[in-house]
């Protein structure tokens, strides 16, 4: 894998069962990214695109993915960016630095998703009336106490 190789994009609505290599496919139906991985040894990498996966910019000229790509299963473990449609090598990570960094993604994960649950839940119960104002609801207490 050379520093500052690039990759082709293509905006596709499926990915292609093949991939070519030197080339990234954007899905954007899908909100998902391919490529084959630069290093050459054949690996299929897909990259979605979530609030806690990848993020995708597009400046209409050339696409940039964030954040890095580790390919921690793959027998080459290649790490690199997608910046401005080139390969930039990052630093190789350890078993401990890979481990830590999946234990780091799983409770990013789970703190989103607790977090938007829980703005689903205040909205739909305030929407719903079931909610009760409590800054009201201790006013007209101390109110009441009063006489």
């Amino acid at each position: 894998m050379k520093d500052g190789q690039i990759l082709n994009f293509e905006l596709v609505d499926f990915i292609p069962e093949a991939l070519e290599e030197g080339k990234i496919y954007i899905s954007m139906v899908f909100a998902t990214a391919a490529h084959k991985c630069p290093c050459g040894c054949g690996g299929e990498v897909i990259t979605p695109f979530s609030p806690t996966d990848w993020k995708l910019t597009f400046d209409g000229n050339s696409i940039t993915l964030y954040p890095s790509i580790g390919n921690w299963n793959f027998g080459c473990q290649s790490h690199y960016w997608i910046r401005n449609n080139k390969v930039i090598l990052a630093q190789k990570w350890s078993k401990e630095r890979i481990d830590a960094g999946r234990r780091q993604d799983k409770i990013n994960k789970q703190s989103y998703f607790e977090r938007t649950s829980q703005i689903i839940r205040d909205d739909t119960e305030s929407h719903s009336g079931n909610k009760i104002d409590k800054t009201k609801a201790s006013f007209w207490s101390r109110l009441k106490k009063l006489f």
